[in-house]
């Protein structure tokens, strides 16, 4: 057997081959097909002979795929509005996951509207009022800190379903 040195980028190259082969080779344990092989995963090519060295990758990359495009604004406004119904009881463990949900679909339509080929200034206020929110929220979005402003944010939620209400032409 011989034994070849290999560099840093070798090992890693090696390491990382290995670990997406172990992973490809997985079952899927989802409950409706626990045991069961999963082959989307699958990757194209066998592995490596035991006796077979590493090489170092010396290709280039191919060129980052383009970002995903921003949600539509009627789309982030109609996950904004299936919100409307929702609520919990203040101090309850049931308001984690709704005043995360109404922080996220208000994020979410903040940056579908700044997006917007219309422009960010074609919705002034509501992107005003997400603004004084995440100033007031302070990149804090614990739990604790969304319910102690549970009261403004529930409220600009209400008022971007007014205004947006009143401008249908502007997310359809």
């Amino acid at each position: 057997m011989r034994i070849r040195r290999v560099g840093r980028t070798g090992i890693f190259t090696a390491i990382t081959a290995a670990c997406l082969l172990s992973c490809s080779a997985g079952t899927d344990h989802t409950s409706a097909g626990a045991g069961t092989r999963d082959t989307s995963r699958t990757v194209g090519s066998a592995p490596a002979p035991a006796d077979a060295t590493v090489q170092e990758n010396t290709a280039v990359d191919p060129a980052p795929a383009a970002a995903p495009r921003p949600e539509l604004v009627r789309d982030a406004f109609a996950g904004l509005q299936a919100t409307l119904n929702d609520t919990c009881t203040p101090g309850s463990g049931d308001c984690a996951y709704y005043l995360g949900r109404v922080h996220e679909e208000l994020t979410g339509l903040d940056t579908a509207m700044k997006a917007d080929p219309k422009g960010p200034g074609h919705f002034p206020e509501p992107i005003a009022w997400i603004a004084d929110l995440r100033t007031t929220l302070n990149g804090d979005t614990s739990t604790q800190n969304l319910e102690t402003h549970r009261t403004q944010l529930i409220s600009v939620r209400g008022r971007i379903n007014t205004w947006m209400q009143d401008h249908p032409d502007d997310y359809h």
